[in-house]
């Protein structure tokens, strides 16, 4: 199904969003790569981390589909 246009203050708000996106999948990355050399008390904590940045991935994908034009047919 192709995107409709986006206008300059969706695009806008789109990149910023997936900026936002960005930073905090890699920050959780450092957070999991830094637990994993210092295994926490909680044995749940890294898999619930691992499950975010997994639904981060998917949101940056999501984001970046829409701001990827659709390719003439």
């Amino acid at each position: 199904m192709a995107n409709p246009p986006l206008t300059p203050e969706d695009l806008e708000r789109y990149q910023a969003r997936l900026q936002a996106l960005i930073m905090e999948h890699r920050d959780l990355d450092q957070v999991i790569s830094h637990l994993a050399e210092n295994p926490p008390p909680d044995q749940l904590l890294v898999p619930r981390l691992k499950k975010r940045k997994l639904q981060l991935r998917d949101q940056i994908w999501e984001v970046e589909a829409l701001l990827t034009p659709d390719e003439p047919a």
